[in-house]
């Protein structure tokens, strides 16, 4: 992220600081509806971190409008999982049932610190990010009490590009499914090792493809979110946000985590 914030966005990555779409759920139409349906998905904070020190004088408000936007489902990843419960709002209890919570396990190590904590935390959802995936990684002590609904692969890219082997990426997929946890392996990385061949692939496009045609990704328990209305009553499933995808997003891997075509137009340019 600090890679890509210097070259897309010419910013200095190391200065934090809140956007300006910051209150972009609670915005409307004219007609005075939410820009974003209920039931869609907002990725909160992913070039950065949630629960950044730095950003605590902002968080208040940024738990207001989750707790708002009841019908939206907020997903946080965070490698800090250590400041979560300080961090939480007055009425958190158990967890809102519209956020999910997942941790950064990139090696053992970082696993062995992460995901007791993880599992010890009051959340409705929780899931693992394995990008970029560095090293080999044993998940069986953290995968069977059914906690974790998600567990999302990937090789690194960018400034880095450590290898990611095939054999690891295999290993945590196994570990899923013996626990019947979702695995998506979406993308192999820039340098890519698999049957003690090492692979450069510097398409991002290629490293999709090939990830998708490794039939890897596994689609286990289907996590149940509950979305409420201003009243607080639940909605109906008919009644949420379906995501449709164009013809070339049946080959991607990222669809079991997208929100689905904005309807840009960009890859039609």
């Amino acid at each position: 992220m600090y890679y890509l914030d210097q070259v897309h966005q010419n910013k200095d990555p190391s200065v934090v600081y809140k956007t300006s779409s910051f209150r972009y759920p609670l915005s409307k139409h004219r007609n005075g509806r939410y820009q974003i349906q209920s039931g869609e998905k907002i990725h909160v904070c992913l070039n950065s971190d949630f629960f950044l020190k730095e950003a605590d004088a902002w968080r208040e408000e940024a738990w207001r409008i989750m707790k708002e936007r009841s019908d939206v489902l907020f997903l946080l990843l965070t490698k800090r999982p250590e400041r979560v419960r300080e961090c939480l709002p007055p009425d958190w209890e158990d967890g809102y049932e519209n956020v999910s919570l997942s941790v950064s396990c990139e090696s053992q190590l970082r696993t062995d610190e992460r995901m007791p904590i993880l599992l010890s935390l009051p959340f409705q959802h929780k899931g693992v990010m394995c990008a970029p995936l560095i090293g080999e990684i044993d998940f069986r002590d953290y995968l069977s009490d059914g906690q974790i609904e998600q567990v999302t692969c990937g090789g690194e890219n960018y400034d880095g590009k450590r290898p990611c082997n095939y054999d690891w990426v295999k290993k945590i997929a196994e570990a899923c499914k013996k626990n019947n946890v979702t695995f998506t392996f979406v993308e192999t990385g820039t340098v890519f090792i698999k049957d003690g061949r090492t692979y450069h692939l510097k398409d991002k496009n290629l490293q999709k493809e090939m990830a998708f045609k490794s039939g890897i990704s596994f689609k286990g328990k289907e996590p149940v979110y509950r979305f409420l209305d201003r009243m607080g009553l639940e909605i109906p499933k008919s009644e949420l946000y379906v995501p449709h995808f164009r013809e070339h997003c049946k080959r991607c891997p990222n669809q079991a985590i997208c929100n689905g075509c904005t309807d840009c137009g960009r890859c039609e340019k």
